[in-house]
């Protein structure tokens, strides 16, 4: 009897957890189909309104559906985001629209990659031409929102606030002491004395050719910061770099003092400057309307019988099927494929945002590339980053549009096996025994170090991958092979050098891209469209919520120091061949 009532009470607390399941799920699908609605709802705009431009929120390649974030589900939405495509369309929407008087522009830390800030920093440019003003106003500038700011009519800073104005730098962390301490060992296989991403695993600081790369590509970065800065607020660039090199601006006044802004303001007194322009007294209240609302009113409609597709190839290069923030071969390869089977479809706009990754995958979404640039027009517009597999799977295209501060390059493969030797058997006591029926059966072993034959075999194939990559990329550029392993190797190169030495065609933005894209096709009416299709948000939160709420506590217990932790999993994930550029990169 007792049993029976054991199992009773078993099943009745089951099927009670399966209920609670089931409601929650259902409650969630609810809010999901409310919340489409609700975003798919255009914002009313009153007249004589002020465009509130918050770039502390992340800029992502497109706009994530955001039906969850606002849910109290752990990992299930990261704040505010926007695409920057939406941003830019939504500034050159305000810049005619009579109900948008001006642009209140705050920011102070924001989230973006160098490239990205100049698309958006561009497009507040382009918007000033209609002669509304921007109005930029922060407590603190960091170095990357005062490049923002400067694009701004006026320029403001609390009195109490601060400016960051000091350089670059790019600091890489190395992990050989702690592995060895640990007793692991990275065994690497490379091409290319530039090829850094293994330099964190088997060496403790920069080796020559490392250190002559990131000084090329950080003086090139930190010479756009300057540019940009000398032109719009009409300052020498020599004084720029001596008052950063001698860290002058310590204090607001001497901000002002050097006229890096217009003038010292309490948000009170920002208030009522923004009534001011926008025709409103000081006792009426202010109508203000933000970028992500305004942006849902911006229709980009054209020609349905004439189409340019935009391919997002976002984030690290993989097999399989990817997400929103990877590229798996099999879902951009599919999406290209769709783009060229479609006979509406006239051109395609390869956007790539990746350092590189799987060999292997980066080669399958070349072929489908070049399967397409037989057929229609192929315009590559590069982001941030693409280098070394991101560079791999654009570099068959009729043309390859980047930013001068967009990271390519990379033209190098290497290969990472972790040997656990020293860690199991030596220090935890675990050892391992087997058969087998050939010399090789085992190779890759993470329990022992690789043999010498071994190692001339993995070699042999990063070897023939290399030559690969580099006969890909001198048929897509018009090179000869010594040519690109000249400027290959592994090297990185800023957009501006990149144009100079041919990996690249033409300086330009992502519009200009698209607009490339329609001459080529000799298009003058057009709707563009976006592949793959973006993730279904409540399928992405079955599919992946654990990996997510993994991730929440990671961040949260592991804080800055969780970008190492990251760095060091994909050490051990990542042991095929990799055409990947080092695992961070970070300039502050």
């Amino acid at each position: 009897m007792k049993e029976f009532f054991k199992y009773v009470l078993a099943t009745v607390v089951g099927v009670a957890i399966s209920l609670v399941a089931i409601v929650v799920l259902f409650v969630i699908s609810i809010i999901g189909i409310v919340a489409s609605v609700s975003d798919q709802k255009k914002s009313d705009v009153a007249n004589n309104s002020v465009l509130y431009l918050n770039l502390d929120q992340e800029i992502k390649e497109r706009t994530p559906d955001s039906k969850f974030d606002n849910l109290p589900i752990i990992g299930s939405g990261s704040g505010k985001s926007i695409g920057f495509n939406d941003l830019i369309l939504a500034l050159k929407e305000a810049k005619t629209d009579d109900k948008i008087k001006c642009i209140y522009l705050n920011v102070s830390s924001p989230n973006a990659g160098k490239a990205t800030l100049k698309e958006v920093r561009d497009a507040l440019l382009d918007f000033r031409k209609s002669r509304k003003q921007i109005i930029a106003y922060s407590e603190v500038y960091s170095q990357d929102a005062y490049y923002l700011a400067s694009a701004a009519t006026k320029v403001y800073l609390n009195p109490q606030g601060s400016l960051e104005f000091k350089g670059f730098s790019s600091q890489l962390t190395f992990f050989k002491g702690t592995l060895e301490k640990i007793g692991v060992e990275v065994q690497v296989i490379r091409v290319g004395n530039f090829k850094s991403a293994v330099e964190p695993f088997i060496a403790d600081k920069m080796s020559d050719y490392n250190r002559e790369q990131v000084t090329a590509y950080v003086g090139g970065l930190y010479n756009v910061f300057l540019e940009g800065i000398a032109e719009t607020r009409k300052l020498p660039v020599d004084s720029l770099r001596n008052w950063a090199n001698l860290y002058t601006i310590q204090q607001p006044t001497d901000a002002l003092r050097l006229k890096m802004i217009d003038g010292l303001r309490y948000k009170d007194e920002l208030l009522d400057e923004l009534k001011k322009l926008s025709g409103k007294i000081k006792s009426d209240k202010l109508s203000t309307v933000s970028i992500n609302e305004y942006a849902k009113n911006v229709d980009d409609e054209g020609s349905e019988d004439d189409k340019i597709a935009v391919i997002y190839a976002n984030g690290d290069i993989t097999g399989g099927e990817g997400s929103d923030e990877s590229i798996g071969s099999e879902r951009i390869s599919r999406a290209i494929r769709k783009a060229r089977q479609d006979d509406n479809i006239k051109a395609i706009v390869l956007r790539v945002n990746s350092g590189g990754g799987s060999a292997l995958a980066s080669d399958v979404i070349w072929r489908e590339i070049v399967l397409s640039k037989k057929v229609k027009p192929v315009i590559a517009s590069f982001g941030d980053v693409a280098a070394s597999g991101g560079y791999y799977i654009a570099c068959a295209a009729d043309s390859i549009f980047v930013q001068p501060n967009t990271i390519t390059g990379s033209i190098g493969v290497f290969g990472l096996i972790p040997n656990l030797q020293n860690l199991l058997t030596n220090k935890l006591g675990v050892t391992f025994d087997g058969v087998k029926t050939g010399q090789y059966a085992d190779i890759m072993s993470a329990n022992r170090p690789l043999t010498s034959g071994e190692r001339f075999i993995i070699q042999n194939d990063v070897n023939h991958v290399y030559d690969t990559f580099t006969a890909r990329v001198a048929e897509g550029r018009k090179k000869t092979k010594e040519y690109v392993n000249s400027i290959g190797g592994g090297r990185v190169w800023v957009g501006t050098d990149a144009v100079k030495i041919g990996l690249a065609d033409r300086l330009g933005s992502f519009h200009d891209a698209i607009t490339a894209a329609s001459k080529k096709a000799k298009l003058s009416d057009y709707t563009v469209v976006e592949y793959p299709e973006k993730e279904d948000p409540f399928k992405s939160l079955l599919d992946s919520g654990s990996d997510k709420v993994k991730t929440y506590y990671a961040k949260q217990e592991l804080g800055e120091q969780y970008v190492i932790y990251q760095q060091m999993k994909k050490v051990m994930l990542n042991t095929g061949l990799q055409a990947r550029m080092p695992f961070e990169i970070k300039v502050n």
